[in-house]
């Protein structure tokens, strides 16, 4: 196991029904708040309204910011903290999913910063020049989708799309004071997105899992508690879509799977760094552009990892091994898993998306731009380089 260094100072109100008490735990952050949410707010309309409600009677007076789009962009960030600086706003909430949280938390911390707030975020990893913010408005966050995790963690991610890029800020000062995760505010959620979430969730910790530290069996074990979570409820939820106490494992494994605790002293998640090019240069959803890339890259890199690949179909996907090798049991674990995905309805493959191999050098470009180091690889256990990259996205079936 690594060394590490490990700090979470986020109060969470779990279960169904905290919602209501929103008032009270935003009253202890501040008086002026900002509800942050998304330009289409669709279905979460009544349930702005109704936290806009319940913060009013608390006293608190509120400015609503609904501008944040799906992978929110610097140029909304930029406009939310001049909105907020503006109205002298001591609270910030975002509402939502990971893109109106991270919108949110970008923004907070953007009150504050002088110069162009791009510069917060780590879009070069060959030579980290960023300059994490140091500063932000007090957070609480209301999380509508068992995702990303931003209720709980100090990364935003955010886009520029004028640059053609999708990367992240990383700062203990973009930790929220206050989480209010309440799984009733899942129950709207249409079957695609929640199943998308379910990927989410999964490859937060699949990925350290198969390409971070050998020697880190607690780690191990939760991360094999929370993908088991995930793949058993949601296919309840699927099946039963008001089923709230399904609903509320999802939401809490969710949290769970990025908060830190799955992964101290290793934290590798290279499908994501390939994944964040499939959005940022064709709009794919976050959730299906990682469902698409994670049997492409189990099937090429299983060699390298045979002792976790073999504990994923054993402890995961609960491959039953009597009369097979090591790797039928490898390869049938890979397999099951795949099938999984497609159970749920999530891509699992460049061609689910429309994305043909005319489109693979861009995202290699992609990759190569933001997110290879000084070394030229893409840092995980072992390193992976431009070539494997390049097989491993014809491995992923494009159209």
């Amino acid at each position: 196991m690594n060394n590490f260094d490990f700090y979470n100072p986020v109060r969470v109100h779990f279960g169904p029904g905290k919602l209501n008490d929103v008032g009270m735990f935003a009253k202890e952050l501040g008086k002026r708040v900002c509800l942050v949410s998304y330009k289409e707010l669709g279905h979460l309309e009544t349930l702005c309204n109704k936290v806009i409600s319940l913060l009013k009677a608390e006293g608190l007076a509120v400015f609503t910011f609904y501008e944040a789009e799906p992978n929110p962009d610097i140029s909304t960030v930029d406009a939310g903290a001049e909105f907020c600086r503006d109205r002298n706003i001591d609270l910030v909430i975002g509402l939502g999913g990971g893109s109106a949280m991270d919108a949110a938390k970008a923004i907070a911390a953007g009150v504050f910063y002088e110069g162009d707030l791009w510069n917060m975020v780590y879009s070069r990893h060959d030579h980290v020049d960023a300059v994490p913010p140091a500063r932000a408005l007090p957070m609480l966050m209301i999380p509508t989708l068992p995702a990303t995790g931003s209720e709980m963690n100090q990364c935003s991610v955010v886009s520029n799309r004028k640059l053609k890029e999708k990367s992240y800020i990383w700062s203990e000062c973009l930790y929220p004071r206050t989480a209010v995760i309440d799984p009733e505010l899942t129950l709207t959620l249409p079957p695609f997105q929640t199943a998308c979430a379910a990927a989410d969730s999964i490859s937060h910790v699949l990925e350290i899992y198969i390409n971070g530290e050998e020697d880190s069996p607690l780690q191990h074990s939760f991360q094999e508690g929370i993908m088991r979570t995930v793949i058993d409820n949601i296919r309840i939820v699927l099946k039963d879509p008001g089923h709230i106490d399904a609903r509320a494992n999802l939401q809490w494994a969710a949290t769970c799977a990025i908060n830190g605790w799955a992964s101290p002293g290793d934290a590798w998640t290279p499908i994501h760094q390939i994944a964040h090019n499939l959005t940022s240069l064709y709009g794919v959803a976050h959730g299906a552009s990682l469902s698409a890339l994670m049997p492409a890259w189990m099937k090429s890199f299983h060699g390298r990892r045979k002792k976790r690949y073999l504990m994923f179909a054993l402890n995961v996907m609960k491959v039953i091994p009597e009369g097979k090798t090591e790797d039928e049991i490898i390869l049938q674990g890979i397999n099951d898993f795949e099938a999984f995905l497609k159970e749920i309805g999530v891509p699992v493959s460049l061609k689910d998306l429309d994305l043909s191999n005319d489109t693979i050098p861009a995202i290699l470009d992609g990759v190569k731009k933001v997110s290879f180091n000084d070394d030229g690889v893409l840092a995980c256990n072992p390193p992976v380089s431009a070539e494997d990259i390049l097989e491993m996205l014809k491995r992923a079936e494009p159209a």
